[in-house]
């Protein structure tokens, strides 16, 4: 299951580092489209999270990730159509709009599916390995992802990406069907907005603390292309390096120290990062900071969802999942557009300073949150 989360999101790491150059570049369009182009898929996996949680917990999780896998070949070939449009950058762009749709729902799904799956396996009191598991798979795809697709953008341009996009999803099925997923469970389900009430808390969290993610992956292309220094696709390599030996190394502490407490911890070491990628004078400093910002995200996520997985009733575990993780598609859906403004006024910089600021004001949840266990 972890290695079919793998593939599903290396599609979605192919053309991370490759969209924005291909919106403000090819297209033409600026950052403020480049801004939405990156927060539209969050936009799209926020409204989603209540369905996709309504059919993991209802048609079970395998159905959850059957179905985001075949979304995002869709989007590929949304990618497709975009790429054959270059010429017409509007059309290109609505195109290419309706494939980051279509990927939100899928990554939702997919996500959903994944986490109910492993948490219905190994039971809650482990729910902070499964989210650290799944997050390795989820990261290390982006890690590999993004250069990747850098390297098939130079050699294939933007249509080779979305063929790409088509078909590894593919792979990802060939793993996922022969499986045996545990049944739904049974037990009262409460609605979504029940839901999310239990879990805004740590839902709070996790956004604050996932905006700094968030601004690596929309800006920090353009950062670097912006001050002239080589290598940007590497950033994601360190920020996924800095996240995977987290959690190769701490992944259990949540469930052992308490969500609250690890996270209050965590988020310090991101908003460090933050703040190094934005001050820092040369290109070293700044993959010390997306080091730093990986590691610090990467505990945060799986320490706000224990106090999250914690709060809810067994048979609504895939929603309050979604419910969770829709918190993490606001910040990133809005925080992206919000921060193309931002650079449109005050440079690329700038949007780092704003994910340090937010990652250190997620210290204030992680003490409330102590306060109420």
């Amino acid at each position: 299951m972890t290695l079919a989360v793998f593939i599903g999101f290396f599609m979605i790491g192919l053309p991370m580092p490759v969209l924005p150059l291909y919106v403000d570049g090819v297209l033409a369009l600026g950052a403020l489209a480049v801004g939405v182009v990156a927060g539209l898929q969050f936009a799209a996996a926020l409204l989603s999270r209540a369905g996709a949680g309504a059919v993991a917990d209802r048609r079970g999780p395998k159905r959850a990730m059957i179905l985001g896998l075949v979304l995002g070949s869709a989007a590929g070939l949304f990618y497709l159509l975009a790429a054959g449009m270059a010429a017409r950058p509007s059309a290109a762009y609505a195109a290419l709009l309706a494939g980051r749709a279509a990927m939100g729902c899928a990554e939702s799904l997919i996500v959903t599916g994944a986490l109910s799956w492993g948490v219905a396996l190994v039971g809650p009191q482990n729910a902070g390995r499964v989210m650290a598991w799944v997050g390795v798979a989820i990261y290390a795809a982006f890690a590999l992802g993004a250069p990747a697709g850098m390297r098939l953008y130079s050699v294939t341009g933007f249509a080779g990406i979305a063929s790409a996009t088509v078909l590894i999803p593919l792979a990802a099925l060939a793993l996922v069907l022969p499986q045996r997923a545990p049944q739904a469970a049974g037990g009262v389900r409460p609605p979504f907005y029940r839901v999310l009430g239990m879990v805004w808390l740590p839902g709070l969290g996790l956004a604050l603390s996932s905006v700094g993610f968030g601004m690596i992956t929309a800006f920090v292309s353009l950062l670097f292309q912006d001050r002239g220094w080589d290598g940007a696709a590497w950033m994601f390599t360190a920020f996924g390096a800095g996240f995977i030996l987290a959690r190769v190394f701490f992944a259990g502490l949540p469930d052992r120290l308490g969500g609250a407490r690890v996270a209050t911890a965590c988020v310090l070491f991101e908003a460090a990062g933050q703040w190094l990628i934005w001050g820092g004078g040369s290109p070293g400093w700044a993959f010390a900071g997306a080091v730093l910002t990986g590691a610090g995200y990467s505990l945060a996520f799986p320490a706000f969802g224990v106090e999250a997985v914690r709060r809810a009733p067994p048979a609504s575990r895939g929603t309050a999942m979604g419910a969770y993780v829709a918190f993490l598609d606001v910040a990133l859906g809005l925080g992206s557009p919000a921060a193309g403004w931002l650079a449109g006024f005050r440079g690329y910089g700038a949007v780092f300073a704003l994910g340090g600021t937010c990652a250190l004001a997620a210290v204030a949840v992680g003490v409330a949150l102590r306060g109420k266990r």
